[in-house]
Parts: structure tokens; C-alpha cells; sequence
């Protein structure tokens, strides 16, 4: 299958509109030990610049990572690596989604 045909390429987005998702809320929200150290180091300690204000709000912050994704499909011509990494960082956010709304209520199992 090669990169330059158009199906792959709308495949790529859909990967890496969800990977982004994922990267954005891991950054902003989450409480894994390393994403609350890349929150301190960089946006927090920016004060108030408006690095901080991109650490605080997903909105904000998933257009410049969505040009970092750009580039990145851009420069490796989609190389397998890019899937793996970024086919499995959508897929776990889409598994999350899916738990997330597959609970029973409160007070039943």
C-alpha cells in the first residue's frame, strides 16, 4: 500500500486526529507521573505566559500539536513506525472512550 494514495491519507487523519486527542488530554488532564511532570516543567513553571494558558486548556494546545502531527506524517512519508506509534496511542484513547461509557450506574454491577 503506498503513502500517496488517497485512502491511506484519510486513514493517517483519522489516526492522527485521535492520536492528537489523546496527546492533548494527556497533557491538560491527566495524572500519569510523566504528563504531570511535562505539565510542571513546561507549563507551569511558565508563569503566567501564555505557555501556561496551553497547559491548562486541550482546545488550545491540540492546533500546535496538530501541526507537529502534520509534519511529522509529512516528513516520514507515513513510515511504518508512525502507524505503530500513533495507530496505538488512537487506539488506546478510543478503548478509554469506550469504557468510559460502557459503566453500569452507580450502585449496580
Amino acid at each position: 500500500m503506498s503513502p500517496h494514495e488517497w485512502y491511506v491519507w484519510i486513514a493517517a487523519c483519522f489516526i492522527a486526529i485521535v492520536s492528537v486527542g489523546r496527546t492533548a488530554r494527556l497533557l491538560v488532564w491527566d495524572d500519569f507521573p510523566p504528563m504531570v511532570w511535562l505539565r510542571l516543567k513546561f507549563f507551569v513553571a511558565a508563569g503566567e505566559s501564555a505557555w501556561r494558558k496551553l497547559g491548562e486548556c486541550a482546545f488550545c494546545l491540540a492546533p500546535y500539536l496538530s501541526a507537529g502531527m502534520l509534519a511529522w506524517m509529512v516528513l516520514s512519508d507515513l513510515h511504518w513506525t508512525w502507524w505503530l506509534i500513533n495507530g496505538w496511542w488512537a487506539l488506546s484513547y478510543l478503548a478509554a472512550i469506550l469504557v468510559s461509557y460502557d459503566q453500569p450506574p452507580d450502585g449496580t454491577d
